[in-house]
Protein backbone atom coordinates (compact mmCIF):
# COMPACT_ATOMS: atom_id res chain seq x y z
CA UNK A 1 0.00 0.00 0.00
CA UNK A 2 2.55 2.35 0.55
CA UNK A 3 4.76 1.58 -2.13
CA UNK A 4 0.95 2.41 -4.49
CA UNK A 5 0.70 5.79 -2.09
CA UNK A 6 3.96 7.07 -3.05
CA UNK A 7 3.51 6.44 -6.77
CA UNK A 8 -0.01 8.02 -6.83
CA UNK A 9 1.59 10.98 -4.96
CA UNK A 10 4.50 11.46 -7.49
CA UNK A 11 1.95 11.79 -9.84
CA UNK A 12 -0.06 14.38 -8.04
CA UNK A 13 2.89 16.61 -7.71
CA UNK A 14 3.41 16.03 -11.67
CA UNK A 15 0.02 17.39 -12.54
CA UNK A 16 0.37 20.20 -10.14
CA UNK A 17 3.30 21.49 -11.99
CA UNK A 18 2.01 20.63 -15.23
CA UNK A 19 -0.98 22.79 -14.62
CA UNK A 20 1.50 25.40 -13.59
CA UNK A 21 3.65 24.41 -16.73
CA UNK A 22 0.68 24.93 -19.23
CA UNK A 23 -0.76 28.59 -17.23
CA UNK A 24 2.87 29.89 -17.65
CA UNK A 25 3.44 29.15 -21.28
CA UNK A 26 5.97 26.87 -20.47
CA UNK A 27 7.62 24.68 -23.32
CA UNK A 28 5.60 21.12 -24.28
CA UNK A 29 8.51 19.59 -23.20
CA UNK A 30 8.23 19.67 -20.01
CA UNK A 31 4.16 17.99 -19.82
CA UNK A 32 6.46 14.77 -21.16
CA UNK A 33 9.30 14.94 -18.77
CA UNK A 34 7.02 15.70 -15.89
CA UNK A 35 4.63 12.43 -16.88
CA UNK A 36 7.68 10.35 -18.20
CA UNK A 37 9.54 10.44 -15.58
CA UNK A 38 7.05 11.89 -12.62
CA UNK A 39 9.61 11.96 -9.24
CA UNK A 40 12.60 12.87 -11.21
CA UNK A 41 10.81 15.59 -13.69
CA UNK A 42 8.99 17.08 -11.12
CA UNK A 43 12.21 17.89 -8.54
CA UNK A 44 14.34 19.33 -12.23
CA UNK A 45 10.63 21.55 -12.39
CA UNK A 46 10.76 22.88 -8.95
CA UNK A 47 14.01 24.06 -9.24
CA UNK A 48 14.51 24.77 -12.68
CA UNK A 49 11.29 26.98 -13.28
CA UNK A 50 8.90 26.80 -9.94
CA UNK A 51 11.27 28.37 -7.22
CA UNK A 52 12.70 31.21 -9.24
CA UNK A 53 9.32 32.38 -10.27
CA UNK A 54 7.88 31.85 -6.65
CA UNK A 55 10.93 34.62 -5.34
CA UNK A 56 8.98 36.97 -7.44
CA UNK A 57 5.70 36.88 -5.92
CA UNK A 58 4.60 39.13 -2.92
CA UNK A 59 3.98 36.55 -0.34
CA UNK A 60 7.75 34.87 -1.31
CA UNK A 61 9.21 38.52 -1.20
CA UNK A 62 6.85 39.24 2.86
CA UNK A 63 8.22 35.84 3.41
CA UNK A 64 11.99 36.66 2.95
CA UNK A 65 11.58 40.15 4.86
CA UNK A 66 10.31 38.37 7.69
CA UNK A 67 12.72 35.95 7.99
CA UNK A 68 15.36 38.12 7.03
CA UNK A 69 13.98 40.55 9.55
CA UNK A 70 14.49 37.44 12.53
CA UNK A 71 17.88 36.06 11.52
CA UNK A 72 19.26 39.40 11.08
CA UNK A 73 16.74 42.18 12.83
CA UNK A 74 19.36 44.96 12.51
CA UNK A 75 20.69 44.50 8.94
CA UNK A 76 18.47 47.67 7.19
CA UNK A 77 19.75 49.72 9.96
CA UNK A 78 23.42 48.46 9.75
CA UNK A 79 23.45 49.07 5.83
CA UNK A 80 21.92 52.70 6.42
CA UNK A 81 24.38 53.77 8.80
CA UNK A 82 27.17 52.12 6.85
CA UNK A 83 25.65 54.17 3.45
CA UNK A 84 25.63 57.22 5.31
CA UNK A 85 28.77 57.26 6.67
CA UNK A 86 30.43 56.06 2.92
CA UNK A 87 28.19 58.90 1.44
CA UNK A 88 26.60 61.53 3.96
CA UNK A 89 24.46 62.75 1.41
CA UNK A 90 20.62 63.83 2.44
CA UNK A 91 18.97 60.68 1.00
CA UNK A 92 21.47 58.70 2.91
CA UNK A 93 20.52 60.21 6.05
CA UNK A 94 16.51 60.26 5.02
CA UNK A 95 17.44 56.45 4.81
CA UNK A 96 19.32 56.04 8.08
CA UNK A 97 16.27 58.24 9.88
CA UNK A 98 13.56 55.81 8.20
CA UNK A 99 15.97 52.20 9.70
CA UNK A 100 16.47 54.17 13.07
CA UNK A 101 12.07 55.09 13.52
CA UNK A 102 12.14 51.26 12.42
CA UNK A 103 14.32 49.92 14.66
CA UNK A 104 12.61 51.70 17.72
CA UNK A 105 15.18 54.70 18.12
CA UNK A 106 13.13 58.20 17.35
CA UNK A 107 15.47 60.04 19.29
CA UNK A 108 18.36 59.68 16.80
CA UNK A 109 16.24 59.35 13.87
CA UNK A 110 14.83 63.06 14.60
CA UNK A 111 18.17 64.17 14.52
CA UNK A 112 19.17 62.72 11.18
CA UNK A 113 15.39 64.35 10.02
CA UNK A 114 16.13 67.61 11.62
CA UNK A 115 19.74 67.89 10.28
CA UNK A 116 18.34 67.11 6.60
CA UNK A 117 15.35 69.58 6.79
CA UNK A 118 18.05 72.44 7.52
CA UNK A 119 19.25 72.10 3.88
CA UNK A 120 17.66 72.52 0.19
CA UNK A 121 15.46 69.80 0.65
CA UNK A 122 13.66 71.14 3.45
CA UNK A 123 10.11 70.67 1.95
CA UNK A 124 10.45 67.23 0.80
CA UNK A 125 7.49 65.36 1.42
CA UNK A 126 9.00 62.19 2.42
CA UNK A 127 11.59 64.70 4.63
CA UNK A 128 8.55 66.07 6.40
CA UNK A 129 6.39 63.02 7.37
CA UNK A 130 9.94 61.34 8.55
CA UNK A 131 10.64 64.33 10.71
CA UNK A 132 6.49 64.18 11.75
CA UNK A 133 6.71 60.87 12.71
CA UNK A 134 9.95 61.30 14.84
CA UNK A 135 8.38 63.93 16.69
CA UNK A 136 4.82 62.17 17.50
CA UNK A 137 7.15 58.62 18.51
CA UNK A 138 8.70 61.05 21.04
CA UNK A 139 5.66 63.18 22.38
CA UNK A 140 6.27 65.96 20.57
CA UNK A 141 2.75 66.03 19.42
CA UNK A 142 2.56 69.91 18.73
CA UNK A 143 5.82 69.70 17.10
CA UNK A 144 4.36 66.95 14.95
CA UNK A 145 1.14 69.50 14.32
CA UNK A 146 3.27 71.73 13.04
CA UNK A 147 5.43 69.77 10.18
CA UNK A 148 2.27 68.21 9.42
CA UNK A 149 0.75 71.23 8.64
CA UNK A 150 3.70 72.31 6.72
CA UNK A 151 3.81 69.19 4.66
CA UNK A 152 0.22 70.07 3.90
CA UNK A 153 0.70 73.51 3.04
CA UNK A 154 3.58 72.18 0.57
CA UNK A 155 1.98 69.00 -0.31
CA UNK A 156 -1.94 69.20 -0.46
CA UNK A 157 -2.20 65.73 -1.77
CA UNK A 158 -0.36 64.48 1.31
CA UNK A 159 -3.59 64.97 3.20
CA UNK A 160 -5.38 62.19 0.58
CA UNK A 161 -2.64 59.84 1.52
CA UNK A 162 -2.98 57.30 4.08
CA UNK A 163 0.51 57.51 6.20
CA UNK A 164 0.31 61.46 6.87
CA UNK A 165 -3.95 61.71 6.90
CA UNK A 166 -3.83 58.87 10.17
CA UNK A 167 -0.81 60.67 11.71
CA UNK A 168 -2.40 63.79 11.37
CA UNK A 169 -5.54 61.89 13.16
CA UNK A 170 -3.46 60.36 15.64
CA UNK A 171 -1.61 63.88 16.29
CA UNK A 172 -4.77 65.72 16.90
CA UNK A 173 -6.16 62.71 19.21
CA UNK A 174 -2.75 62.77 21.25
CA UNK A 175 -3.67 66.90 21.56
CA UNK A 176 -7.11 66.35 22.37
CA UNK A 177 -7.81 68.57 19.34
CA UNK A 178 -11.75 69.14 18.25
CA UNK A 179 -11.10 68.35 14.67
CA UNK A 180 -9.89 64.41 15.79
CA UNK A 181 -12.73 62.52 14.82
CA UNK A 182 -13.36 64.18 11.37
CA UNK A 183 -9.51 63.46 11.00
CA UNK A 184 -9.89 59.88 11.98
CA UNK A 185 -13.31 60.03 9.46
CA UNK A 186 -11.22 61.05 6.70
CA UNK A 187 -8.34 58.52 7.44
CA UNK A 188 -10.50 55.81 6.73
CA UNK A 189 -11.15 56.91 3.18
CA UNK A 190 -7.41 57.01 2.44
CA UNK A 191 -6.32 53.78 4.28
CA UNK A 192 -4.66 51.39 2.56
CA UNK A 193 -4.77 48.59 5.23
CA UNK A 194 -6.77 48.39 8.45
CA UNK A 195 -4.79 50.23 10.71
CA UNK A 196 -6.87 53.43 10.69
CA UNK A 197 -9.78 51.63 11.06
CA UNK A 198 -8.19 49.75 14.01
CA UNK A 199 -6.73 53.35 15.71
CA UNK A 200 -9.97 54.98 14.94
CA UNK A 201 -11.94 52.29 16.90
CA UNK A 202 -9.57 52.64 19.54
CA UNK A 203 -9.83 56.36 20.00
CA UNK A 204 -13.52 55.64 19.85
CA UNK A 205 -13.57 53.20 22.66
CA UNK A 206 -12.07 55.88 25.11
CA UNK A 207 -14.79 58.45 24.46
CA UNK A 208 -17.45 58.92 26.84
CA UNK A 209 -20.37 58.11 24.81
CA UNK A 210 -22.05 55.21 24.32
CA UNK A 211 -22.48 55.16 20.73
CA UNK A 212 -18.74 55.68 20.06
CA UNK A 213 -18.01 53.05 22.00
CA UNK A 214 -20.94 50.94 19.98
CA UNK A 215 -19.43 52.13 17.17
CA UNK A 216 -15.70 51.27 17.89
CA UNK A 217 -17.22 47.91 18.46
CA UNK A 218 -18.58 47.60 14.96
CA UNK A 219 -15.33 48.62 13.69
CA UNK A 220 -13.55 46.06 15.41
CA UNK A 221 -15.79 42.93 14.22
CA UNK A 222 -15.46 44.51 10.71
CA UNK A 223 -11.49 43.91 10.71
CA UNK A 224 -12.30 40.41 12.77
CA UNK A 225 -14.87 39.86 9.65
CA UNK A 226 -12.84 41.04 6.75
CA UNK A 227 -9.69 38.98 7.84
CA UNK A 228 -11.50 35.90 7.32
CA UNK A 229 -11.50 36.86 3.29
CA UNK A 230 -7.84 38.10 3.17
CA UNK A 231 -4.90 36.51 1.37
CA UNK A 232 -2.12 35.58 3.28
CA UNK A 233 0.09 38.66 2.86
CA UNK A 234 -2.61 41.01 4.41
CA UNK A 235 -3.23 38.83 7.02
CA UNK A 236 0.66 38.83 8.00
CA UNK A 237 0.45 42.80 7.30
CA UNK A 238 -2.44 43.58 9.09
CA UNK A 239 -1.47 40.86 12.44
CA UNK A 240 -1.04 43.47 14.82
CA UNK A 241 -4.40 45.72 14.03
CA UNK A 242 -6.05 41.93 13.83
CA UNK A 243 -4.61 40.92 17.21
CA UNK A 244 -5.47 44.60 18.77
CA UNK A 245 -9.58 44.30 17.29
CA UNK A 246 -9.38 40.62 18.92
CA UNK A 247 -8.33 41.53 22.28
CA UNK A 248 -10.41 44.51 22.33
CA UNK A 249 -13.73 42.00 21.09
CA UNK A 250 -12.56 39.63 23.94
CA UNK A 251 -11.86 42.37 26.64
CA UNK A 252 -16.22 44.15 25.82
CA UNK A 253 -17.65 40.60 25.63
CA UNK A 254 -15.76 39.75 29.42
CA UNK A 255 -17.02 43.24 30.86
CA UNK A 256 -20.54 42.05 29.21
Amino acid sequence: MPYFFGIGLHVFIAIFFAIHAMRNNQGIYWLFILFAFPLLGSVVYFFAIYLPGLRHTRGARVATQAITQFVDPNRALREARAAFERSPTVQHRMRLGEALLAAGNPREALEHFQAAANGPFANDPALLIGLARSQFALGNYTAADTTLANLFSINPHARNQGEPALLYARTLAALNAPGARAAFEHSLTCATDVAARCLFADWLAAQPEDADRRRAGALYAEIVQDAKHWPRHAREHNREWLQRAQAALAAGAART
